[in-house]
């Protein structure tokens, strides 16, 4: 992705969210292709909040872990509600639940809304008070 073809549209102002993942700082065996790309966009997204900012345009990202989505399905569809109990005692998730789809909205929500007009380059963890870093 080269700068120039985003700012040569002439925007003066604006927002990018990437969706990186928990994954990006700890990954289970297996995912290693997953893991490897969603880290990748932690670091895209420093180096596009350094490049954008002098248009003004605000680079961040999320970093959801388990949502409660199609994608994850397989993780936590198995015995009921048993198996949601299951992946966040395994995940030892401190707010006991899974995350919802709209967790992540209102994250994304406050990343583009002026409230949050003196953040750029920062990745939002979403993941229930699970710890990780790099």
């Amino acid at each position: 992705m080269k700068i120039e073809h985003i700012t040569s549209h002439n925007f003066r102002g604006g927002n990018i969210v990437f969706n990186a993942s928990i994954g990006a700082y700890k990954s289970p065996p297996g995912i290693a292709a997953y893991a490897v790309t969603k880290t990748a966009l932690l670091g895209l997204t420093k180096a596009l909040a350094n490049g954008l900012a002098k248009d003004n345009i605000r680079v961040n990202a999320i970093a959801p872990g388990v949502i409660k989505t199609k994608m994850s399905e397989m993780l936590w569809s198995g015995d009921g509600d048993q198996g949601e109990k299951d992946v966040v005692d395994n995940m030892e998730v401190p707010l006991g639940r899974l995350g919802t789809p709209n967790d992540c909205a209102g994250t994304v929500a406050f990343l583009v809304s002026d409230d949050a007009q003196y953040i750029t380059g920062e990745t939002v963890l979403i993941a229930g008070g699970v710890q990780a870093r790099l």
